[in-house]
């Protein structure tokens, strides 16, 4: 979360991916169970907040710049198997933002390609290439005209090589969502790999969610499907994403809608309509991702 009132400075940590070298290998932004433990220390553990007292100081405006917390977005089950301990651990309470359709039968393939992506070729860098050529295009007129987003996006997310963000632009923008899915789906076919074999080993299951409520974790909203541009949707596709999301969340954790407060936004994507949006489903605290303090 960005907090912007009389001064710039972040209150919050994202995480995503997480790897043990047995169950989850090391991809591309992933960190270890010691890399995690030795961030905590650094921080030093007085200055992390739990997801429930983080809230109340952020609605009262008490926040003092030295305090933070800890989310994690996805329902990534590398962060079940290796971050959970350590959180456990060191008795730190955080927000998980979880994506619904994963406990359909029908989750989104966002995890399955990055899984695919990043462990079925010898680099990522050659998973490109083979993306490129098959999805077949003239692409030099389209990254030409995109020329000042992908300098914004380079000095936004450094770590970021070029091929990683023209893979995004043309994922997002060029082709959307169901012509990128129809790519990636013939590129894994070729491979003869069943997607179904990766939901247990990438994603949360039911009891994960429960579990993580149980132990005092905040649960939060992160949308249905997980679209990397929610802004380009409609009010009613926006709307849709996450009513679905809350009342999934709700079903499974047993709780009252109302009792879920917090979300984050897929990508950092977002415009009018969802904050609208998530102000009548009563979602009162809302995260998104910076990698620089800046005065917007």
């Amino acid at each position: 979360m960005y907090f912007n009132n009389s001064n710039n400075y972040f209150h919050g940590i994202m995480f995503h991916h997480f790897h043990d070298g047995q169950n989850h290998k090391r991809s591309q932004g992933s960190i270890s169970k010691d890399d995690f433990v030795k961030l905590i220390k650094f921080i030093n553990r007085d200055n992390i907040l739990d997801a429930d007292i983080f809230f109340e100081k952020c609605k009262s405006n008490t926040l003092k710049a030295n305090e933070l917390c800890f989310t994690f977005d996805d329902g990534i089950k590398s962060q079940i198997d290796v971050a959970l301990p350590i959180l456990e651990d060191f008795k730190i309470k955080s927000f998980f933002f979880v994506p619904t359709s994963m406990f359909t039968g029908k989750p989104d393939n966002l995890e399955i390609f990055r899984h695919f992506r990043t462990n079925y070729f010898k680099s990522i860098n050659e998973f490109y290439k083979s993306f490129f050529k098959t999805l077949d295009y003239d692409l030099s007129d389209f990254l030409n005209k995109q020329k000042e987003k992908i300098k914004e996006k380079k000095n936004r997310l450094p770590l970021y090589s070029y091929d990683d963000i023209k893979f995004r632009l043309v994922r997002d923008i060029f082709l959307g969502k169901e012509k990128y899915e129809n790519i990636m789906l013939e590129m894994i076919k070729k491979k003869n790999i069943n997607l179904k074999d990766f939901y247990p080993l990438l994603l949360f299951n039911k009891q994960d969610l429960k579990n993580l409520d149980s132990l005092g974790h905040m649960i939060g909203l992160h949308s249905h499907f997980h679209p990397t541009s929610m802004a380009k949707l409609s009010y009613k596709e926006q709307e849709n994403e996450y009513s679905t999301n809350l009342n999934t969340l709700s079903e499974i954790l047993e709780k009252p809608k109302n009792q879920i407060k917090h979300m984050s936004h897929p990508c950092g994507d977002y415009n009018n309509d969802t904050l609208k949006i998530l102000k009548t489903l009563g979602i009162e605290l809302g995260f998104k991702q910076h990698m620089f303090t800046d005065d917007k």
